[in-house]
């Protein structure tokens, strides 16, 4: 990757590959006294689509369907801030000011990388879409089973009121058991799917989230570098100002900030996952001993509260050394962490000599 000029060769930059890769209320949740009805839909194949979806998998087909937009959005907004860097860069050329020609020049194309992270940024939303996908196609196929348990349970039901003593009722229930047992294994399908695949997906989506967030931390601060290029000192009227001295200085921030996109590194805390024990038909291989704390002679409080020195054993063992209950992700921080030190560019505009 490197960082170039978007605008003035009339070429476009070629597309970035990844690196390494509120009013707020109690609940979000839709309110479901509102009425649902809204007027003037139209109708048409995708809201088909949408009515033919089994009940178990509305509402995350919606949720799917609504990212998808999403990342649409996410797209257009990294094309519109290419566009806008491209036009940033042709405005101050038209100005004949040598020194906005070579700022705005330089901004545009720090500029047209933060479009660049936004496309990257969608692509990453894209694959945490898809990895969605596989929950609501489980759900899909785990409602047949639901319905046919219902069916049955709701013949039997009927039967019973009109005619108690029918031997079809054995029938059905036997029916009912190996409806059961199928059902049981779905649901076991389901919750396991389920749980991994929502764990995977937005563990995905966060980590993009950080990628994109930190690299646009870094742009923007080498684009307030070179901003102090750009004297401001108010001129009177007949005053010729200075030749602009800095190329040198812009050229050495772009370098900088392309380095530092390049030495980027996540510093994530780990999101574990415990599925590597399942099969192939999603559920455990080996199913777990069903233990209770008192087949261990403990009370529910001492099996909450464990024994310290166990538990710092186990901490050590799992993760190599022993690492604090701590929620933050250690490491240095793009936002917190020490700061670079680069060429006099930072100075104060107030300091440059012209």
């Amino acid at each position: 990757m490197s960082l170039r000029t978007p605008s003035r060769s009339n070429s476009r930059k070629e597309k970035n590959t990844p690196m390494a890769h509120l009013n707020r209320a109690l609940s979000i949740r839709s309110n479901k006294e509102k009425s649902s009805s809204s007027g003037g839909k139209r109708f048409n194949l995708s809201s088909l689509r949408g009515t033919v979806q089994p009940e178990l998998s509305k509402k995350l087909y919606k949720l799917i369907k609504s990212e998808n937009h999403l990342i649409s959005n996410y797209e257009a907004a990294g094309k519109e801030r290419i566009s806008i860097a491209s036009q940033l860069s042709d405005w101050g050329e038209a100005t004949n000011d040598e020194a906005i020609s070579e700022i705005s020049d330089k901004i545009g194309v720090l500029l047209s990388e933060l479009g660049e992270q936004e496309d990257l940024y969608a692509h990453n939303l894209d694959d945490s879409r898809a990895i969605l996908k596989t929950i609501r196609n489980t759900e899909k196929s785990v409602q047949p089973s639901r319905d046919h348990k219902a069916k049955i349970t709701d013949e039997m039901a009927k039967l019973k009121a009109k005619e108690p003593e029918s031997a079809k009722l054995v029938i059905l229930e036997q029916e009912l058991v190996r409806a059961e047992a199928e059902n049981l294994v779905a649901e076991a399908q389901l919750t396991n799917i389920t749980r991994q695949k929502m764990k995977e997906a937005y563990a995905a989506e966060f980590a993009a989230t950080i990628e994109r967030a930190e690299k646009q931390i870094i742009l923007a601060r080498h684009a307030r570098r070179v901003l102090n290029l750009l004297d401001d000192t108010p001129v009177v009227p007949g005053d010729v100002r200075p030749a602009f001295e800095h190329t040198d200085q812009v050229r050495q921030i772009l370098n900088d900030a392309e380095a530092d996109l390049q030495d980027w590194q996540p510093e994530l805390e780990d999101v574990p996952s415990m599925a590597g024990n399942l099969g192939s038909n999603a559920v455990p291989k080996e199913p777990r001993s069903p233990l209770t704390p008192r087949d261990h002679g403990l009370s529910l409080d001492e099996s909450m509260m464990g024994d310290s020195t166990t538990q710092g054993d186990h901490l050590a063992h799992s993760s190599g050394t022993a690492q604090p209950a701590s929620r933050i992700s250690s490491g240095t921080s793009v936002t917190t962490g020490t700061a670079h030190t680069y060429a006099p560019s930072e100075i104060e505009p107030a300091h440059i000599v012209v």
